[in-house]
């Protein structure tokens, strides 16, 4: 029985979250995005079956379906398994001429809700090992990417951007830009960078909703809301000087960065803080750190606190202190599909 397993990192984003939705970007002339892969995965398994059963096991809903073939999963009209069937649908013609059937298992250590682009690096997940067992090449990156945000859009029923979907596809530290011609994407190693020394991870404990805060944003913009526009153009700004830091090797230049950036979201809608986003802020700066980082859309999740190797175990006190959780996550050097 032959065994395919593909497993993807997430992402902590660390400058230019938002502005990949189309058409965001436009509205603020051309833009960036700036993320790094973390060693927080989700994986897809498939086993392949001698006869035509398939059977379909998440791990993070602690549930499993079994079916006599793939008509049968087809025909099935449980909502639970929607994530798979909007996948699936890619793919339909290559299942029906497969000739048997497999055990598909999907998991993800992400905290649900946690901002890191969990479920877009499971869509990731899942797409390699579909490909790999239709015998179908995986696309390049930015098609592979094209395809699952289009997917995710079709699942969410919400505007979805890209840059979650990069780190996922080959890790490392991604530079994204969006323009009216092109989305270009530059990687970069992490070797010879302080991210590793200064990244710490805390969850809040509070699961967020990226695609309602998102679709707030794009009501906004489009409606020509000028505080969100103003907040955008902010926050585009803060990226391509963020974009130049990381290139220039300007990295003590950073935490102002980020401190600018969470301001600029706020601004943007005050949803994407939260009661335990302003008190994780608030106690992180006072025992030492230099700046907290919103993950994603905000309003829950995970931070990123950017504190020096000096002030870390303090911060870990004062966080598990208030009852929050500090993930032990590092980033993740680019790596070949």
């Amino acid at each position: 029985m032959d065994t395919i397993y593909f497993k993807s990192p997430t992402r902590v984003d660390l400058a230019g979250g938002t502005l990949d939705l189309w058409p965001l970007y436009n509205f603020v002339q051309d833009a960036c995005t700036v993320n790094v892969a973390i060693d927080i995965w989700t994986s897809c398994e498939i086993k392949k079956n001698n006869g035509p059963e398939v059977k379909i096991e998440s791990l993070d809903l602690k549930k499993s379906w079994v079916f006599s073939d793939f008509n049968a999963f087809c025909a099935s009209t449980d909502n639970s398994l929607l994530f798979y069937k909007t996948i699936f649908r890619s793919f339909e013609n290559d299942f029906k001429k497969l000739g048997h059937g497999f055990h598909l298992t999907t998991s993800s250590q992400s905290p649900i809700g946690g901002g890191l682009g969990g479920s877009s690096s499971l869509v990731i997940s899942t797409l390699k090992a579909l490909h790999k067992l239709l015998k179908i090449e995986i696309p390049t990156p930015l098609k592979l990417v094209h395809l699952a945000h289009n997917i995710e859009a079709e699942m969410l029923r919400t505007p979805t951007g890209t840059q979650d979907y990069f780190p996922a596809v080959g890790g490392g530290l991604n530079i994204i830009d969006y323009s009216s011609q092109e989305m270009a994407l530059k990687v970069q190693s992490l070797e010879g960078t302080p991210i590793a020394d200064n990244f710490l991870l805390v969850y809040t404990g509070h699961s967020h909703h990226s695609g309602l805060n998102n679709f707030e944003v794009m009501k906004g913009a489009v409606s020509g809301n000028e505080k969100v526009l103003e907040a955008l153009n902010k926050i585009k700004d803060i990226a391509v000087e963020l974009k130049d830091c990381v290139q220039s090797n300007s990295w003590s230049k950073l935490p102002e960065l980020f401190r600018r950036e969470y301001d600029a979201r706020i601004q943007l809608t005050p949803a994407f803080s939260s009661p335990e986003i302003e008190k994780l802020n608030r106690i992180c700066i006072e025992a030492g750190a230099h700046a907290v980082k919103i993950c994603g859309a905000g309003g829950g999740g995970c931070v990123l606190v950017w504190v020096a190797p000096s002030h870390r175990q303090k911060v870990i006190e004062v966080c598990e202190a208030e009852n929050f959780t500090c993930l032990n996550a590092k980033p993740v050097d680019p790596f070949g599909m």
